[in-house]
């Protein structure tokens, strides 16, 4: 028998999903769990699976609700509670290493980052205390279990970047207190012993498989694309955007090849660190006075660009450690932190990552301004509860995969939006945008590839160090991070071309357009098309 949907459902749903990811609670705002670590004993997959059939079950039940809010978080819930079962079988987060260390790592500098709240110091000492069991369990749970060998190198550095952290950076921290010393000292010994245990596991095939992937894509992106599909699309658009890139390289200055024009860019930039810092937040007003006509920005939640804080710039460097890590949707405050990393000892290198192109279109836009930075605070104001929150950076990622085809989608979209200011973008950064999104069009393939088993980690690495154009240094941790987390690279490229879709089919202007789909929040894009064509904002 069907019953009335309720919406104290949401409540019921976080609770359950709190349980499991304490450290996700804290990234979202909910302070309940602000002292815990994950549970991770022997039978938590099996109680956690047995909580989701039962919630699933309540949920599925009931009718589908009147209001959109309430339809999108009951098709939320449902999609993540699938999505989870799915994990639990058959990719158990307590299989990874990196899981472990990420967890750890994070449950202890979630409540070191700069928040609308102060340290709670009780908290961060309780999660401390914590760590040691933590990973011992993990050491157990591991041991002698096959696990593909560039997971177990990504948390062997994450733990030596911890031990470090532990045992000195935190003492630089601005609320760091004497009785942090002996905990910090105690969970640094349990990193070290950590990275000593992983030595031994056995080496281990990281793909997902097509029956996953298919499931996911489905379900929590709510594509309606086989994974050989979207490879195909993905393709043809890889193969036309180097032809576009080659005419448009040949236009602007036939002498040399689009690759040198974008590597130039490299040059233009400000003449010293403090001009960079102050590039930062000009290029971020200009975005929003040129953009404005585009979409509204939020300007009634700040964006303070800050040096990164001394306590973190070792760190930063070994984690997923974001610059901009938008505040906890459930505690917000007034304003967001943007870290600007200093330079080392070497200026020069420092001032071509800062080239003007990439503040511009990297950090200005596609992060600050109207890229994340708006829809993040958009997000806040969501009819769907979930949707302010389900795209919250958590210690690996997005707690909820499928918002990232809005999420990603809209700051990769952001980027090319501000082509339409005359005056924004100088003609040769056009170049390094038609780069980007032949890059994202890379990443599609290589998500899919790797998971479907077309690609080996070493062709996904050649492909994107030799074909893709990314940087060399930054090609294997993007391997490693596809190959963790499926799904998560092909979000951006399909997020853009499902956006520009649903833009073609609107009825009205521009700003009225990002203004509703940012509106929703963080949920699937595909949906939000539903919403759109349900309330006839769409063309057919």
């Amino acid at each position: 028998m069907t019953s009335t949907y309720d919406p104290a459902f949401v409540d019921l749903f976080l609770s359950h999903y709190w349980t499991y990811h304490p450290v996700d609670a804290t990234f979202m705002g909910n302070r309940d769990n602000d002292g815990r670590l994950p549970p991770v004993d022997g039978d938590v997959l099996e109680a956690e699976l047995s909580a989701n059939a039962r919630l699933v079950e309540r949920i599925a039940a009931t009718a589908e609700p009147a209001t959109s809010g309430d339809r999108l978080d009951r098709k939320m819930m449902l999609s993540e509670l699938e999505m989870q079962a799915e994990a639990a079988r058959h990719r158990p987060r307590l299989h990874n290493p990196a899981w472990y260390t990420g967890e750890a790592a994070f449950g202890i500098i979630s409540l070191l980052l700069p928040q609308a709240e102060a340290v709670r110091h009780e908290a961060l000492l309780d999660r401390l205390e914590a760590v040691p069991a933590f990973l011992q369990a993990a050491a157990e749970n591991l041991a002698g279990r096959p696990v593909p060998k560039s997971w177990v190198a990504r948390a062997q550095r994450e733990c030596h970047a911890m031990l470090s952290f532990l045992r000195d950076d935190i003492r630089l921290h601005d609320q760091y207190r004497e009785t942090w010393r002996a905990p910090a000292g105690l969970a640094a010994d349990a990193f070290s012993a950590f990275a000593e245990a992983l030595k031994d596991c056995p080496d281990a095939d990281p793909a997902c498989g097509e029956a996953y992937m298919a499931r996911l894509m489905k379900v929590a992106h709510g594509l309606d694309l086989s994974p050989r599909q979207a490879v195909d699309l993905a393709q043809h658009g890889f193969d036309d955007l180097e032809v576009e890139l080659q005419a448009m390289a040949k236009q602007f200055d036939p002498a040399r090849s689009w690759e040198e024009i974008v590597a130039s860019l490299s040059n233009i930039h400000p003449q010293n660190e403090d001009a960079v810092f102050a590039s930062y937040r000009d290029w971020d007003d200009r975005a929003r006075r040129d953009g404005r006509k585009l979409v509204t920005p939020a300007d009634d939640y700040q964006l303070d660009y800050r040096w990164m804080a001394l306590c973190f710039r070792n760190v930063s460097k070994y984690l997923y450690f974001l610059f901009y890590r938008s505040p906890p949707g459930l505690s917000a405050g007034e304003g967001s932190v943007y870290w600007v990393t200093p330079p080392g000892e070497d200026l020069a290198p420092f001032l071509s990552t800062n080239s003007t192109a990439t503040v511009k279109a990297i950090h200005s836009v596609h992060h600050g301004s109207i890229g994340h930075h708006t829809q993040n605070a958009r997000a806040r104001q969501a009819a769907s509860r979930l949707a302010r929150i389900a795209g919250t950076d958590c210690a690996m990622g997005l707690a909820f995969l499928g918002s990232g085809t809005l999420i990603e989608g809209w700051a990769c979209y952001a980027e090319d939006l501000l082509m339409e200011a005359p005056g924004f973008y100088m003609a040769e950064e056009l170049l390094l945008l038609k780069h980007f999104e032949r890059r994202n069009a890379a990443s599609v393939l290589v998500d899919i590839k790797l998971h479907i088993g077309d690609w080996s980690m070493d062709e996904a690495i050649a492909f994107y160090r030799d074909k893709a154009g990314f940087a060399p240094a930054r090609v294997e941790g993007e391997v490693v991070r596809n190959s963790m987390l499926p799904g998560s690279r092909l979000m951006y490229w399909l997020g853009v071309e499902g956006i520009r879709a649903l833009r073609k089919r609107w009825k009205g202007d521009a700003r009225s357009f990002h203004d509703t789909l940012l509106s929703f929040g963080h949920m699937p894009l595909a949906w939000i098309g539903e919403e759109m064509d349900r309330a006839g904002l769409l063309a057919p």
